[in-house]
């Protein structure tokens, strides 16, 4: 699978292409460095989106994991930039509990893409995987001006 691994200011952050979509992105150090046409478009992006000049993605994505968890990760690809939901929010739209959207959120595979930084606890900040955890959350959040609470 081509990969390829961009600086950014939360960490060096890994995409993966697979059979012409984005199947995985995360935090994480890497010396992979393919250079397909789709992995240059989304490092591109990626760069874009922190550089504050792209706040929409268009990327083809595939989301390899159960029904559920595709389900998960279509309605936080649908959070705008700038705006979050709840665990809640989302475990009422899917009629399941928020413990299980949270771990859904905790097992999105292709992490900023879709933006699993955009969904909160229902009293705060809730968890983050990616990164550095909540403070690669908070970072986000604040980069987006999304999450009042946090600016």
């Amino acid at each position: 699978m081509p990969r390829t691994c961009i600086d950014t200011p939360t960490g060096p952050f890994e995409i993966t292409e697979t059979d012409g979509a984005i199947t995985r992105a995360t935090w994480t150090r890497s010396d992979a460095s393919d250079a397909t046409p789709l992995l240059r478009r989304a490092a591109d992006q990626v760069a874009a989106y922190f550089a504050g000049r792209l706040t929409t993605f268009d990327l083809p994505l595939r989301v390899a994991a159960s029904p559920f968890q595709q389900q998960v990760c279509a309605q936080i690809a649908a959070i705008p930039f700038g705006e979050t939901l709840t665990y809640g929010d989302i475990a009422r739209t899917l009629g399941a509990p928020p413990q299980a959207v949270g771990r859904g959120c905790g097992g999105n595979p292709i992490a900023l893409i879709i933006p699993c930084h955009r969904v909160l606890g229902r009293d705060g900040l809730g968890g983050f995987s990616g990164g550095t955890g909540v403070e690669t959350k908070v970072w986000l959040l604040r980069h987006e001006g999304a999450g009042g609470l946090l600016i």
